[in-house]
């Protein structure tokens, strides 16, 4: 108990004092790159750019360009092959490479160095000093996160490849560590089927499970899923102390003990709850449920809606702008994507939407960003990573002091312009989900494509979910939303350079294969961000003539189950 209100009265002191230093976000903006560039000075890199010789953050401005992935990628080859101070200082220790996506194809990896770690932990102290602040009940409640491995595969040089969050996982202090629930080895499978039956196993013997962390709400949609879908294994092998799915066997010997606990007590709830409500969902197990924390801007916000239909009435604070280079953003409330610039521990400039890519942009820092206005953000890191454009859209909603409070828009990349309309994400997300509550229809997925007949248009693929006879409709109130959020689109479709929007279905399957696939090859199945707008004009018709037959998932060795209804105005097969 002391332990406890002592860890709770320190993580509230620091995010008083994170807030009290807002007032001198510049200041500290400016030392904290001034020690990046004294640190890595003698680095490859630092020498290419005259690092030592940089006194100021006007001189480190006008010395290094903006850099892309691509820019820094020879860097991190040699980084990757052993040769550390390509990038940092000699004797910096590498932890880890964090595994992304690519923007050219090639998958990227991020050197994880000790210092960035120790940032990366500090950036989530701050989150948890918010959340456990407003909801001190939490430290006496689990924690269920759903993390990936950090350990999916060796580099060159043989240090591992991974996903951040499972070294988090791995290495928090004791005190935290009693707190969460799945046991950290089941990070180490890696079949997301089996990985989410799993964290349901153990996560379902609890009814004490307070808060659930997972980067996206798919994910949660996902894992709600399971639990209804999997409902009577998951309730027999709480009775009987068993796990029925296929896991390494290295992991089920290090959970051999926390397996083999029985909780027929547990099970029996588990059954009455099913009886009653005639499904298994998240709402009915956890009464204690006080947080979802998860992404909520951006394409992110069409699962929120879903959320509360499987979790129940229960608050949802946002993780945070956070990628695998680093924390933008800790959010201090609930309800909302925004959060003040994490000004402590990485350098930001910002570039205003509207000169994004052009040859001399304007480039400004936190404090000179102006209410209201949307900008691009640009990162320097203790990982290596210089003016890095990160390609993230943002829009400054307010300020602590000096420290802009940002909400996440979207990626650059996910934008579409086949006539001059600059069609962004954001605005089809809006769109679809204004349309979605206008007709009171149930689409869990979408994807707006741009096709070329004789004249270009979007099409809008949904799967077979939608009720008979509304895709005339669906398509029509979309183009109404769109034509109303961006002007120039309007003006495309008046002058008949572009026409209206379709609908066309996809068969049952086709989002769930398609994040497989993705998922397969970049490993990090928490983190897989469901596109809704693509700028490929061949990729409807890929879509459209790949319909093969849905494979059942196979986590689990029990019985399958029956189909039932689960989602309201849609039905769903078991698998």
């Amino acid at each position: 108990m002391i332990v406890r209100l002592a860890y709770l009265a320190w993580l509230r002191a620091n995010v008083r004092r994170f807030v009290r230093n807002a007032s001198r976000a510049r200041k500290i903006q400016h030392e904290a790159l001034l020690q990046k560039i004294r640190r890595n000075a003698d680095s490859q890199l630092g020498r290419d750019f005259g690092f030592a010789s940089i006194r100021s953050a006007a001189e480190f401005r006008a010395r290094v360009p903006i850099m892309s992935y691509e820019d820094h990628r020879p860097y991190i080859n040699r980084v990757l092959h052993g040769d550390v101070t390509a990038l940092f200082a000699p004797g910096t220790k590498v932890l880890m490479f964090a595994m992304t996506s690519g923007t050219t194809g090639d998958p990227k990896r991020l050197p994880m160095t000790e210092e960035l770690f120790r940032e990366y932990r500090r950036g989530w102290q701050l989150w948890g000093g918010g959340v456990y602040g407003d909801y001190p009940r939490l430290l006496y409640k689990k924690t269920l996160q759903l993390t990936s491995d950090w350990q999916q595969l060796k580099a060159p040089c043989g240090i591992p490849c991974g996903q951040i969050s499972g070294l988090a996982a791995t290495t928090r202090p004791a005190i935290a560590d009693i707190m969460f629930l799945p046991p950290s080895a089941t990070i180490r499978i890696h079949d997301s089927a089996a990985k989410h039956y799993a964290a349901l196993r153990f996560s379902l013997a609890s009814r004490n499970i307070g808060m659930i962390v997972t980067a996206n709400p798919s994910s949660l949609v996902e894992f709600a899923r399971r639990a209804d879908s999997q409902r009577e294994a998951l309730i027999r092998d709480i009775f009987d102390g068993t796990l029925s799915c296929e896991i390494p066997v290295d992991v089920r010997a290090t959970l051999a003990r926390r397996i083999a606990k029985r909780s027929p007590r547990r099970a029996r709830q588990l059954e009455r709850l099913v009886e009653t409500h005639g499904t298994l969902l998240p709402r009915h197990v956890w009464p204690k449920l006080s947080m979802l924390a998860t992404w909520t801007g951006g394409s992110i916000g069409i699962f929120l809606p879903r959320l509360a239909e499987l979790y129940g009435q229960t608050a949802v604070r946002d993780h945070g702008l956070s990628a695998s280079e680093g924390r933008m953003t800790i959010p201090l409330a609930d309800g909302t994507p925004a959060g003040m610039l994490d000004y402590c521990h990485h350098y930001f400039e910002f570039i205003p939407v509207e000169e994004y890519g052009s040859h001399s942009p304007t480039v400004l820092e936190g404090h000179e960003l102006e209410l209201g206005r949307d900008y691009f953000i640009l990162l320097t890191t203790s990982g290596g990573l210089y003016r890095y454009d990160i390609h993230d859209a943002v829009r400054c909603v307010g300020f602590q002091g000096q420290a802009p409070v940002l909400e996440f828009l979207n990626k650059g990349k996910n934008f579409s312009n086949l006539t001059g309309e600059k069609l962004s994400e954001n605005q089809v997300i809006r769109a679809v989900e204004r349309s979605i509550a206008e007709l009171g229809l149930t689409v869990d997925f979408f994807t707006l494509a741009p096709v070329m007949e004789d004249r270009p248009r979007y099409v809008l693929l949904v799967e077979r979910s939608l009720h008979r006879g509304r895709a005339a409709e669906l398509a029509a109130s979309v183009q109404k939303n769109l034509v109303q959020l961006n002007e120039e689109y309007q003006e495309k479709c008046a002058s008949g350079r572009l026409l209206p929007v379709q609908v066309r279905e996809v068969s049952p399957g086709t989002w769930a294969r398609m994040r497989a696939e993705k998922t397969d090859q970049r490993g990090n199945f928490e983190e897989y961000k469901h596109i809704c707008l693509v700028q490929d004009l061949t990729f409807a018709a890929q879509l459209h003539a790949t319909q093969p037959t849905a494979e059942p998932d196979r986590p689990c060795l029990a019985p399958p189950l029956s189909n039932h209804a689960f989602f309201p105005g849609q039905n769903f097969q078991a698998h």
